[in-house]
């Protein structure tokens, strides 16, 4: 580590360098996250970005007295690097060690955690609102991605400020991009602001005139105003100023004499002020900014070349589902795919290039991606809804209303059901089994492998009713696409293994675990079975109420949390058959799990085949039916 950086224990010291040396400053901070994230993996284009703008916060504003509210989080590396945790940064992501995003438990100056976008104005402005009713004197800032700044909530909290509060800032971070390329007239917007000709060459005229001037508060006063009313002219944001904001920029996010002087603009402002700061996503890393959606998150990898130091795995799930999708579509043109800003993410790449009329990417905004696809499967088309678990919490009642109350042929993909690992709380895809499994005509499957999630896919399509299919992050056991797809029975369990004394009800990518199991059973004289649910629900009771009349211990494993999940409604069948026998669930417990590998975590929550084995084996003796 440099002598700079290794100097910068906290905001103070950051104050006290002098102006000329932050360029050298944010290039040794730039070389820790690269270093840093080549090792742990975790966001790097984002953090790569916002390094400058940071700064240039860190510089005018006082946190933890001043609020900064981080939309996402993913971006505030540097922030934890000169908030006192640049000697536990080499924890990143691992087990015990510092967030990928921003706790309220980690540091006094996490103002708000968040991992899901669109949160930072609203809790922001709740912020501002109970500074005012207290009478203190700090400021608020919400620092919000362009692709966030779309978002309803965003729109929604947007709208709210300045009938609630006089003092309020909004940073609005703009690089171009979510994870994917921002979509939408809000995108095209922004970049029409920041890309006009005439008022970027007058701007940067006037800015070589005003920076010897500007000392003079006459002179500071006339340039601001001047420049508002010719910005005003030229760029017509009238948008923000009608939602009662003043409107500061385009600035450029790596310019620290220009953000300063913005920030200290916005501090001393008697009225909501948004400033408008243009960054690159990937700055300082030729690879990350050549490819900003490659680099936006990342594992492990060799940080002179940009290769990644995992070795090639089998096909990932979302790249099995975006396959098995493109196929069908070209059999079924009523087939529309539909995302949340997450089109690489979930495997829509190739269906975007190979049906681009039938593609629609809808930015951030789960919402509205549920109730396009609903009115889409209304006209007649087939609409599939590919995000993330974690993502679709944010969706549910119009799951519930919109589209499984009408009964409408909608088909949700929901990658990373489960545990992700060290993306930890806020993106573990735990919750979609108890939130969905009391909604009337919605099935929920989940395959064992990648084989049998393109079936799924296939007997979803055939089926033609709400439909929700569940698969875990990363790669499957390695089973490959069927030359023909094959369309499962309704509601129909697969039998792996026949056994009689205890039974095993391992789910989707818990299969292995409970192969295992049963493997540990067998060894101490149990003849235990294996069965593949596949399907979550509509349940295979017929075959759940035959095994019961033989079995004295039903287990159920599943990589979703165990309270209202698949071993609950297991446990429910099983009450209303009247088994009199034992019955084991395991699953992830009722505590929100920390980030960590998921390893880690299932030794830590008891999730291997020894404990599980252990514990059924103590629970073996006992009456059946």
């Amino acid at each position: 580590m440099s002598d700079l950086l290794s100097k910068i224990d906290c905001p103070g010291d950051l104050k006290k360098l002098p102006a000329d040396q932050l360029p050298l400053l944010a290039r040794e901070i730039r070389e820790l996250i690269i270093r840093t994230v080549s090792r742990t993996g975790g966001h790097l284009a984002a953090n790569l970005g916002a390094v400058e703008m940071t700064m240039a916060l860190l510089r005018v504003f006082d946190p933890p007295a001043d609020k900064l509210v981080w939309d996402v989080s993913h971006q505030a590396y540097t922030y934890k690097i000169l908030t006192g945790r640049r000697e536990a940064f080499s924890t990143l992501r691992q087990t015990g060690g510092l967030s990928g995003f921003l706790r309220r438990a980690e540091s006094p100056f996490d103002a708000f955690g968040a991992g899901h976008a669109g949160t930072a104005i609203s809790a922001a402005l709740g912020m501002a609102v109970a500074r005012d009713r207290k009478g203190g004197a700090g400021h608020v800032v919400a620092v919000v991605g362009d692709a966030a700044i779309g978002c309803g909530i965003s729109l929604e909290a947007l709208n709210n400020v300045a009938s609630s509060t006089r003092r309020f800032i909004l940073v609005l971070n703009d690089n171009k991009m979510s994870i994917s390329a921002n979509v939408g007239a809000f995108s095209r917007y922004l970049g029409r602001m920041l890309a006009h000709p005439k008022y970027n060459r007058w701007k940067s005229r006037m800015e070589s005139f005003a920076r010897t001037k500007l000392g003079m508060g006459w002179v500071r006063q006339f340039y601001l105003r001047l420049e508002e009313a010719v910005k005003t002219f030229f760029l017509r944001s009238g948008f923000f100023e009608k939602l009662g904001f003043r409107y500061i920029g385009p600035i450029d996010g790596h310019d620290f004499a220009h953000l300063a002087s913005a920030f200290e603009t916005a501090r001393n402002s008697d009225e909501p002020v948004i400033l408008h700061v243009s960054t690159q996503k990937g700055r300082g890393y030729p690879y990350a900014e050549d490819e900003p959606e490659a680099w936006h998150g990342t594992g492990a990898f060799e940080a002179a070349t940009g290769r990644p130091l995992a070795p090639a795995a089998a096909p990932r799930y979302s790249e099995i589902f975006g396959a098995a999708l493109e196929r069908l579509g070209r059999d079924d043109d009523r087939i529309v795919a539909i995302t949340a800003a997450m089109a690489s993410g979930t495997g829509l790449s190739g269906f975007a290039k190979k049906f681009p009329g039938r593609f629609f990417d809808v930015g951030i905004s789960e919402e509205h991606a549920i109730v396009f696809a609903a009115g889409l499967a209304c006209e007649g088309f087939m609409p599939v809804v590919a995000m993330y678990s974690t993502f679709l919490q944010r969706a549910v009642d119009y799951v519930i209303h919109d589209v499984c109350l009408q009964d409408l042929p909608v088909i949700f993909c929901l990658d990373r059901a489960g545990l992700v690992g060290d993306d930890g709380p806020t993106h573990h895809g735990l919750y979609d089994i108890p939130m969905l499994r009391s909604i009337p005509n919605l099935a929920i499957m989940q395959p064992k492998d990648e084989a049998e999630l393109a079936n799924l896919l296939f007997s979803a399509v055939c089926r033609a009713k709400p439909a929700a299919v569940r698969y875990p992050r990363g790669s499957g056991p390695g089973a490959p696409m069927p030359g023909e797809f094959e369309e499962i029975p309704f509601g129909k369990a697969e039998v792996l293994l026949p056994g009689s004394a205890a039974q095993v009800w391992a789910l989707g990518d818990q299969v292995p675990l409970g192969r295992a199991v049963c493997g540990r059973l067998r060894d101490a004289g149990i003849d235990a079975g294996l069965v593949n649910p596949r399907f979550v629900k509509p349940l295979d009771s017929a075959l759940l109420r035959e095994q019961a009349s033989r079995a004295s211990l039903f287990v159920t494993i599943e990589n979703g949390a165990v309270t209202g999940g698949f071993g609950s409604i297991v446990g429910d069948e099983l009450a209303m058959a009247g088994y009199r026998g034992r019955r084991l669930a395991f699953g992830w417990p009722d505590v929100f799990v920390p980030h960590g590998s998921f390893r880690d975590m299932s030794e830590r929550h008891g999730l291997t085949a020894a404990a599980i084995a252990d514990a059924a084996l103590k629970a073996v003796p006992g009456p059946g039916l």
